[in-house]
């Protein structure tokens, strides 16, 4: 991959491959984050588990204290009476004939949908466009609900979902460049506590094997795996 002039000068000034502390990694991030927009901040995690083995998917959602930064869009679809539910707790789309027509035609402007339990035989049909974008509702998630309300409240205040990859890596936004150390570590902190939590309990060995944070257009640096755990106990 061919980088920037800007991105090699930023490689060279750095100290090396060392894991550190989580408050100089948050520094260190913020110092680099120095394009002429907010960068976002992006938790990249590599766990011990086998992601081809379905019992060993990690897979939840974390509510970051201090949310991500970004402005969340949330589609509502219900065949009941939660309109005015959904839109005086921040839904930005509340509907469903019009909507599930919509995202068959190719409309996907939105970040999260919440769907009610009597929406969903029409909501599963479109598994295939949802599905693939990580936009399917779930129980598990919440976001399967007649409390329409109260799950819109939590994606709006900053509840994220996460799941591993193909490779057995979970990504997630923790943030943006702008936010104060303090906040971008405690978000890092409760998402390192919900990825323990979700251990599934075939996975065998090192659970956590690496932790790192960057920004968009800056490095990565590795983040102390011991130090995160220590600090997710202290947290409790």
């Amino acid at each position: 991959m061919n980088r920037s002039k800007r991105y090699n000068n930023l490689i060279q000034s750095m100290t090396g491959e060392k894991l550190s502390p989580l408050t100089e990694t948050t520094l260190k991030v913020k110092e680099f984050a120095n394009a002429k927009f907010d960068e976002t901040l992006d938790l990249a995690i590599r766990l011990g588990i086998d992601p081809k083995k379905q019992d060993q998917m990690v897979k939840g959602t974390v509510t970051l204290p201090f949310g991500t930064g970004k402005p969340v869009r949330i589609l509502v679809l219900n065949k009941g009476d939660k309109e005015k539910e959904a839109k005086e707790a921040g839904a930005d789309y509340v509907g469903f004939e019009e909507y599930v027509e919509k995202i068959k035609g190719g409309w996907l402007d939105f970040d999260y949908v919440v769907a009610t339990p009597d929406a969903m035989p029409e909501v599963g049909k479109l598994g295939k466009i949802l599905g693939t974008r990580g936009l399917m509702p779930s129980p598990k998630t919440g976001t399967v609900t007649f409390d329409v309300g109260v799950a819109v409240k939590s994606l709006k205040a900053g509840k994220i979902q996460f799941k591993t990859d193909k490779t057995g890596n979970v990504h997630l936004i923790v943030g943006k460049a702008s936010f104060e150390p303090n906040k971008i570590e405690k978000n890092i902190i409760a998402v390192i506590g919900a990825i323990i939590k979700a251990k599934p309990a075939t996975a065998k060995g090192q659970y956590l094997r690496s932790v790192t944070l960057s920004s968009t257009m800056g490095p990565s640096f590795k983040l102390d795996v011991k130090e995160l755990t220590e600090l997710v106990g202290k947290e409790g």
